[in-house]
C-alpha cells in the first residue's frame, strides 16, 4: 500500500514539475505511447483507466494553461494487447515520465501509410470444388476477420448476409454508430465496426467532416477493397468499367468481418492502430488483416509489432503487407517473426493497352481506362512532357500546373512516373487539354506495370518502352514527319504466361531488423485485383473523378495481405486447434516457387528469375496448406527467447510482451536463428575468415497421418556443405513432435568491401503424400 501511494505521489509530482515547462513547449507536443507495469496500480483506483485519468485530470488545468481545458490529453487506454495509454506530451515531459516508477517505457508515435475476381480461382479456391478447402471449413462461417484500415462501405453486395447463420456466440464486439453510419449498418456478415481518431486529431486538429466521415464509413476505398478481398461474398456480375468481368468473391466468403478504421486523410497513427488491435482482440477476432506499414524500427519501438505480439499471444493470426518499396533490397516492412509478412505477385490476367507509334512500332502497356476511346486507326500528335514546360523536371513528371496548355492541347503526352500519383498525372494532362497520356516507368521501376482507372485514354509502359518512345519523339521532331501515336485498348486477357511473377513494387528482403528471419514470408496476388469500392469515390481516387463503380481494380501488397488473411481464416476453421504460427508454417512449407511454365518465378522489375529475398517461401497454395503434413509451431515463450538472443534488454522485452523475461535459459538454447521458424537464414561476416559454419535446430509436429515416415532431401546453397540429422523422422501418432539438426558449412568468396552475396537452397521432408519445404538462405558479407 505504501509503495502504491508513493507511486501515485511520484506520478502527480512528475506532472506538477513538468507543468511549468509545458506551456512554452506546447508547440512541440506530440503523441507518445506509455507502457505501464500492470500490477503497479495504486489500490485506491478501481481500474487502470481511473488511475491514468485521475493522474492526468487532476493536473489538467495547470498543464493545459494554453489549451482547451475541457480536452483531456489522454487519447486511448490499452489493456488487452498491452497495458498503458497514449497521451500528448512535450519531449521533456516524455523524458521525465520515463523515470516514474511503474512506467516501463515511453515511445513516440509513428505515422503509417496504406500499402496500396479472378484471384480465388487462381489460388485454387472454386465454389464447385466440393472436396477442397472451402468445403472443409464451411467457408469459414464462424471465423471473424478484423480489418484495420480506412473503414468500410457496408451497403456493398460483397458484405450482404444472405444465408449466413447467427453472429458467432463468442463475439463481444459492437457496431459503433457515427457520421452516416447508424448501428444498423452492421449485419450477420459485417458484425462489428469501430473507428479510432484520437491520435490523428491530436496531431492534425479536428477532422474536416465535409471531407471524411467521423465513423467507420470509408471515404478512401482502401478498407472496403481489402475487406472484400479477405471475405467478400459471391457477387455476379462484377467488373470495373467493363474490365475483369465475372464473379467477385473473397477468400473466405462466409467468414464474418469487423472493420476497425484507423487511417484518415493524413495517414494512420500508431496510437489509433494500437487501440484497434486492443479492441479487435478483446472483441474476439480470429484474424487481423493489416495493409499498413512504415519504417522499420526495433520491435520495442514498433507499435504494429507490439500490437501484433499481443494479438498472437491471444491466439489471433496477424497478416500484414510487406510494403511497396520494391524492387530494391532491404525494403520489407512489418518484419516481426510473430507477423505473417505478405509480398505481392501477379495473376494470369492482364489488361493490355498498347502504344502504336507513328513509325509502326508497338510498345506494350496496361490500363483499365473505361471511357470513350481514341478514334480507331487515327494517330495523334505525341509530345514528351519534359520538353513542354518552363521547369523541365516538374513538367516531365506532369505535376500540378506544370504543363502549358498551348503545347499540350489535342496531343498524347508522355509523362514520367514519380512524385504524384499515376492517376493524378492523367488528370493534369486532361486539365491542360491533352487527349491521352502514356505513363513511363523510371529505371528504378523497371518493367513492372500497374493498370489504373485513368480519367482519360492512358496507358502505362515499362522503362524500356519509355526510352524507346522518347527516342522516337526526339528523332521524329527533327524529321519532316512529326511524332504521332495512339493507344489501343485490348480489354481483359486471361491465361497469361508466365504467372505468377513477383510484382515490381513488392518490398524485398533481407529483413532490416532480424536478418536471421527471412522476410517476406510468402507472396499472394497483389497486382490489378478486383474488389468492392465505395459509392462516393471515383475509381481513380482523384477528387474530380465523378465516375461511380461497385468494384475497382487496385494493386499493392495491401491487396496481397487480405488474400492471406482470408486463407488463414479458412485454415483456422478447418483446424481450430492450430496456433497462428502453425497456420503460417502451413502456408510457408506448402508454397510454390515455380510459375505456370514450370520455371522459377520471374521478377517483374528485371525479367530475370526472382529469389527468396523477393518471395520468401514462395507463392501461397491454399489447398496444400490445408494438409501440410508437418508444422513448425511456436509459442510466446519461443519469441521471448528470440528477443533475448537478439540482445534486447529485459525492459525492451517487457514493452513488447507485457512480461518480465528470464534470458538465462534462452542463451543456453543457442543463437537467434534457432527460433523454430519454417525458414532458415544465416549471415556470415567475412573478417578474413576462410570457412564458416552454423547450425539450426528445428522441431516439427505431425499433423498428417498417424504412422508416417518422412525422409529428408537436402538442396544445398551453391558452394556449401549441408547435413541433416536424423535423415529420417518416424512418427507414431498425430501431434507427436520430433527434432532435427541442420549443419551448414560455407567457404569465403571474393567480394568487394561493403558488398554481399546471397545463396539459397532448401531442406525438404517428404512421406510420399506431403512435401514440407523450408528455404535455407546464406548471406556472406564483406565488411567495409
Amino acid at each position: 500500500m505504501a509503495v502504491s501511494n508513493l507511486l501515485l505521489i511520484s506520478f502527480l509530482l512528475f506532472f506538477s514539475a513538468s507543468a511549468s515547462t509545458s506551456a512554452s513547449a506546447s508547440s512541440l507536443h506530440k503523441t507518445y505511447i506509455v507502457f505501464v507495469q500492470h500490477d503497479a496500480k495504486p489500490s485506491v483506483f478501481p481500474t487502470h483507466k481511473h488511475w491514468y485519468d485521475s493522474s492526468l485530470r487532476s493536473l489538467s488545468s495547470i498543464i493545459q494553461a494554453d489549451e482547451d481545458s475541457e480536452t483531456s490529453r489522454i487519447l486511448h487506454t490499452y489493456d488487452t494487447v498491452f497495458h498503458g495509454f497514449s497521451v500528448n506530451l512535450s519531449p521533456l515531459e516524455a523524458q521525465q515520465l520515463q523515470k516514474v516508477s511503474g512506467i516501463v517505457g515511453v515511445i513516440p508515435e509513428q505515422v503509417r501509410e496504406l500499402q496500396t475476381t479472378r484471384s480465388p480461382e487462381f489460388l485454387g479456391l472454386k465454389t464447385t470444388d466440393s472436396a477442397g478447402l472451402l468445403k472443409e471449413s464451411d467457408f469459414g462461417s464462424d471465423l471473424v476477420i478484423g480489418v484495420i484500415d480506412t473503414g468500410i462501405w457496408p451497403e456493398r453486395q460483397s458484405f450482404n448476409d444472405r444465408d449466413l447463420g447467427p453472429v458467432p456466440a463468442k463475439w463481444k464486439g459492437e457496431c459503433v454508430a457515427g457520421n452516416e453510419f447508424p448501428a444498423s449498418s452492421c449485419n450477420r456478415k459485417l458484425i462489428g465496426a469501430r473507428f479510432f481518431c484520437g491520435g490523428y486529431e491530436a496531431t492534425n486538429g479536428k477532422m474536416n467532416e465535409s471531407l471524411e466521415y467521423r465513423s467507420a464509413r470509408d471515404s478512401d476505398g482502401h478498407g472496403t477493397h481489402t475487406a472484400s478481398i479477405a471475405a467478400g461474398r459471391y457477387v455476379f456480375p462484377a467488373s470495373t468499367l467493363g474490365y475483369a468481368r465475372g464473379v467477385a468473391a473473397g477468400m473466405a466468403p462466409k467468414a464474418r468481418l469487423a472493420a476497425y478504421k484507423v487511417c484518415w486523410n493524413a495517414g494512420c497513427y500508431d496510437s489509433d492502430i494500437l487501440a484497434a488491435f486492443d479492441a479487435a482482440v478483446a472483441d474476439g477476432v480470429d484474424v487481423v488483416s493489416l495493409s499498413v506499414g512504415g519504417v522499420v524500427v526495433p520491435y520495442y519501438l514498433d507499435s504494429i509489432a507490439i500490437g501484433a505480439f499481443g494479438a498472437s499471444d491471444h491466439g489471433v493470426f496477424v497478416s500484414a503487407s510487406a510494403g511497396n518499396g520494391g524492387p530494391g533490397g532491404l525494403t520489407v516492412t512489418n518484419v516481426a517473426p510473430w507477423v505473417t509478412t505478405v509480398g505481392a505477385g501477379t495473376m494470369d490476367r492482364d489488361f493490355p493497352a498498347n502504344v502504336r507509334l507513328g513509325n509502326g512500332k508497338l510498345i506494350p502497356g496496361v490500363s483499365v481506362y473505361g471511357g470513350p476511346g481514341l478514334a480507331p486507326g487515327k494517330l495523334y500528335p505525341l509530345i514528351y512532357a519534359g520538353s513542354v514546360g518552363g521547369d523541365g523536371y516538374s513538367s516531365s513528371l506532369c505535376l500540378e500546373g506544370s504543363l502549358d496548355p498551348s503545347f499540350v492541347k489535342g496531343k498524347i503526352v508522355l509523362c514520367d512516373r514519380g512524385i504524384n500519383s499515376r492517376a493524378t498525372k492523367g488528370d493534369v494532362v486532361r486539365k491542360a487539354g491533352g487527349i491521352g497520356m502514356i505513363l513511363a516507368n523510371g529505371v528504378f521501376d523497371g518493367e513492372g506495370l500497374v493498370a489504373d482507372c485513368h480519367v482519360l485514354p492512358a496507358t502505362a509502359v515499362g522503362a524500356t518502352g519509355g526510352d524507346e518512345i522518347r527516342k522516337y519523339i526526339s528523332a521524329a521532331s527533327k524529321s519532316k514527319s512529326p511524332p504521332t501515336a495512339t493507344i489501343i485498348f485490348r480489354g481483359t486477357k486471361l491465361g497469361v504466361r508466365p504467372a505468377p511473377v513477383v510484382a515490381s513494387f513488392s518490398a524485398r528482403g533481407p529483413n532490416p531488423e532480424s536478418p536471421e528471419i527471412l522476410k517476406p514470408d510468402v507472396i499472394a496476388p497483389g497486382l490489378n485485383i478486383l474488389a468492392a469500392w465505395p459509392d462516393r469515390v471515383g475509381p481513380s481516387g482523384i477528387p474530380s473523378d465523378n465516375r461511380r463503380t461497385e468494384f475497382n481494380i487496385l494493386s499493392g501488397t495491401s491487396m496481397a495481405c487480405p488474400h492471406v488473411s482470408g486463407v488463414a481464416a479458412l485454415l483456422k476453421a478447418a483446424h481450430p486447434d492450430w496456433s497462428p504460427a502453425a497456420i503460417r508454417s502451413a502456408l510457408m512449407t506448402t508454397a510454390y516457387t515455380n510459375d505456370n511454365r514450370g520455371e522459377t518465378m520471374l521478377d517483374e522489375a528485371t525479367g530475370n528469375s526472382s529469389t527468396v529475398m523477393d518471395y520468401g517461401a514462395g507463392h501461397v497454395h491454399p489447398q496444400k496448406a490445408m494438409d501440410p503434413g508437418l508444422i513448425f509451431d511456436l509459442t510466446s515463450h519461443d519469441y521471448v527467447d528470440f528477443l533475448c538472443n537478439s540482445n534486447y534488454t529485459v525492459t525492451n522485452i517487457q514493452m513488447i510482451t507485457r512480461k518480465m523475461a528470464d534470458c538465462s535459459k534462452a542463451r543456453q538454447a543457442g543463437h537467434v536463428g534457432n527460433l523454430n521458424y519454417p525458414s532458415m537464414s544465416a549471415n556470415f561476416q567475412q573478417y578474413g575468415k576462410h570457412k564458416f559454419s552454423t547450425h539450426f535446430i528445428r522441431t516439427v509436429t505431425n499433423v498428417g497421418e498417424p504412422n508416417s515416415v518422412y525422409k529428408v532431401t537436402v538442396k544445398p546453397p551453391i558452394g556449401t556443405l549441408v547435413s541433416v540429422q536424423p535423415e529420417k523422422l518416424v512418427f507414431r501418432r498425430l501431434g507427436q513432435k520430433l527434432n532435427f539438426l541442420v549443419r551448414v558449412e560455407a567457404m569465403a568468396v571474393k567480394l568487394s568491401p561493403g558488398s554481399n552475396t546471397v545463396k539459397s537452397g532448401a531442406i525438404v521432408w517428404a512421406d510420399g503424400k506431403h512435401t514440407v519445404t523450408s528455404p535455407l538462405v546464406l548471406t556472406l558479407q564483406q565488411p567495409l
